[in-house]
């Protein structure tokens, strides 16, 4: 019996579930059974590199005592020999010591860029790293490249880790996981668009629905009016999730059908005069909104009215009310904060650089800051750090800013941190972490000259590391 089973049984009771033998005696040998995949002698960081130093550079690592499962058992038979090559020696040393608590939120760093460089960890990190990914979905993708055969032999015989058999292996369309083909379609997709939906057309009706809402995100990528078509007929599907991708990349085609539908209902909506917007919500959510992705029940604290005129106005296409500057100005007398956070979420869902722009200046949230370009996105958080005091919104706005940061922002924020250190240090934490994560490695040097106080060294010790990080992966 597998360890769910015998833990059912010991909760329900032998008498109204009848077990053949001594529970306690099952429960005891399957423990055993699964310690023995786990790692049984913990080893010092010396003792991993003398390790490492045996393998040889570029080779891969000897493991240490207690690791037979995920060291040698390509000698027992369990699997294909890898493909491959092992990260080096220092690599590997590096990864340790991020998992054993050394800047350990830069292990998705370190694994995507392992994953780039076509390299496998070493076999000993393999439990470690396996739980993690449990944990956190974020690092699955890249492990999914990087844990090599081992790890998806290991993966196949513990149901914790079986979410890897579902990542990415860099197999072909026809023979890879849905994992692999979405992968495939994604970069088919970046390269000849048309071909991609094309491929995606030919074998929809026998995707399953998950793979479905999937594939239909994957065509965000290149997206045009030679995907109208296919994506208007997905509103029909029976996956809600499908229904509500395809009708999100609708959106985003002002010339769609299901744009100029909700452009109709957006004009009865709303009244623009001179210096004024009269609002008259929707009364009612039929089938035809609900076709188009606006959804019938509102979340908790929200009117119905409210939340209807919310999605109405969001998937209307922006060029419909013209300036957003102009309009902002406007009184709204009813409904006002209902209709901005509308306008909000189109510039989300549109990608509107112009309505981002005028947006983020009413509400400066992360999310708007993707319709921008990098260079935009760093010259308006720059300005962001520099007017609004440290506190938990000025942390979301930088941590929607795409890495690396250059030089302006970087100055800004170093700037910030130099003024605070001298009035809340104990404010500094999570500013100092996001600085040395995203800030460019190439400005280490900025920032130890900086200024002498602890916490820029911090950065400027945090940016070596991962400049080195990135010179043994690359």
């Amino acid at each position: 019996m597998t360890w769910d089973d015998l833990a059912s049984t010991a909760l329900v009771g032998t008498d109204r579930r009848p077990y053949e033998g001594d529970l306690l005696e099952s429960a005891a040998v399957e423990v055993v059974r699964r310690r023995a995949g786990q790692q049984l002698i913990e080893t010092t960081k010396a003792d991993r590199t003398e390790d490492q130093a045996t393998a040889g550079e570029g080779a891969e690592s000897k493991a240490p005592a207690g690791e037979a499962a995920a060291g040698e058992a390509t000698e027992q038979g369990w699997a294909k020999d890898e493909e491959l090559p092992a990260v080096t020696a220092q690599a590997a040393e590096r990864l340790a010591r991020i998992l054993g608590g050394e800047y350990d939120r830069l292990l998705p760093e370190w694994l995507a860029a392992a994953s780039t460089a076509g390299r496998r960890v070493p076999p000993y990190v393999l439990p470690e790293l396996l739980d993690r990914g449990r944990r956190d979905q974020s690092i699955r993708a890249n492990l999914g490249l990087v844990a090599g055969q081992r790890g998806r032999w290991l993966a196949a015989l513990n149901p914790d880790w079986a979410y890897l058999l579902e990542e990415p292996t860099g197999e072909t369309w026809e023979l890879g996981s849905s994992a692999d083909r979405r992968a495939y379609l994604s970069h088919l997709r970046r390269h000849d668009p048309k071909q991609a939906r094309a491929l995606l057309e030919a074998g929809w009706e026998r995707e399953g629905p998950d793979d479905r809402a999937a594939f239909v995100e994957v065509l965000a990528d290149g997206l045009s009016m030679d995907d109208e078509p296919f994506l208007e007929q997905a509103l029909d599907d029976r996956r809600r999730e499908v229904r509500q991708q395809a009708a999100n990349l609708l959106t985003r085609l002002p010339e769609s059908r299901l744009a100029q539908r909700m452009a109709v209902r957006a004009r009865s909506c709303l009244t623009v005069t001179k210096r004024t917007i009269i609002v008259e919500a929707p009364t009612a959510c039929d089938k035809a909104m609900e076709r188009d992705g606006i959804r019938a029940k509102p979340p908790r604290g929200t009117g119905e009215r409210a939340w209807w005129l919310q999605q109405v106005i969001a998937r209307a296409p922006l060029a419909l009310w013209g300036s957003p500057a102009k309009l902002l100005k406007m009184k709204i007398p009813d409904w006002d904060g209902e209709v901005k956070t509308a306008w909000v979420r189109a510039a989300v869902l549109q990608r509107d650089p112009e309505w981002a722009r005028a947006m983020f200046a009413w509400d400066p949230i992360a999310d708007l800051l993707e319709a921008l370009g990098p260079d935009e996105q760093q010259q308006l958080a720059a300005d962001f750090v520099k007017k609004h005091d440290l506190d938990s919104q000025l942390i979301m706005v930088l941590g929607g800013v795409s890495s690396h940061w250059r030089e302006k922002l970087a100055t800004a924020v170093l700037r910030k941190i130099t003024k605070v250190a001298t009035t809340q240090p104990w404010n500094l934490g999570e500013l100092i972490k996001l600085a040395g994560e995203h800030i460019d490695p190439a400005l280490a040097e900025l920032a130890e000259n900086y200024s002498p106080v602890q916490p820029i060294q911090q950065v400027a010790a945090l940016l070596r590391f991962r400049a080195d990080l990135m010179k043994e992966l690359s």
